[in-house]
């Protein structure tokens, strides 16, 4: 068992033009580091797939739906389907991005496959053009 403060070292191979890219944007957020770079970034899928792969259990995070608002009828099925997963959403912020465009930011807690489920239902709507989910265990 690891003591607690060590480090495990390994080796990654990436092609040259996406480690120019990382290293541009951990020195533009300020890292001192890489190697801090790379952890947070490796915490950051572990915690983004770990979620998808749960079957229950309590989460909390962050829904944001890209739609359109000239769409026949979208305005109305996504308020239906918000008002079906009234339990699991603790609030919903509107954001006007073009005339025609709206980001939802849908605040959400509860189980996992609640949550999943309204992810895929709105995913599923013609005129939602994006759906992406910021989820982790409290």
């Amino acid at each position: 068992m690891p003591q607690r403060g060590s480090v495990k070292r390994f080796s990654v191979s990436l092609p040259p033009s996406l480690v120019e890219e990382f290293d541009e944007t951990w020195r533009s957020m300020r890292y001192a580091n890489r190697s801090k770079a790379v952890h947070d970034a490796v915490r950051s899928f572990i915690t983004e797939v770990q979620w998808m792969k749960r079957s229950s259990g309590v989460v909390v995070g962050v829904v944001l739906v890209l739609h359109y608002l000239d769409k026949p009828g979208l305005v109305e099925e996504v308020s239906s389907i918000q008002h079906r997963f009234r339990e699991i959403i603790a609030s919903i912020q509107q954001l006007y991005v073009e005339e025609n465009k709206v980001l939802e930011i849908i605040a959400v807690k509860g189980e996992v496959g609640e949550i999943k489920l309204l992810t895929q239902e709105l995913m599923a709507r013609r005129g939602v053009k994006q759906v992406k989910a910021a989820i982790t265990a409290p």
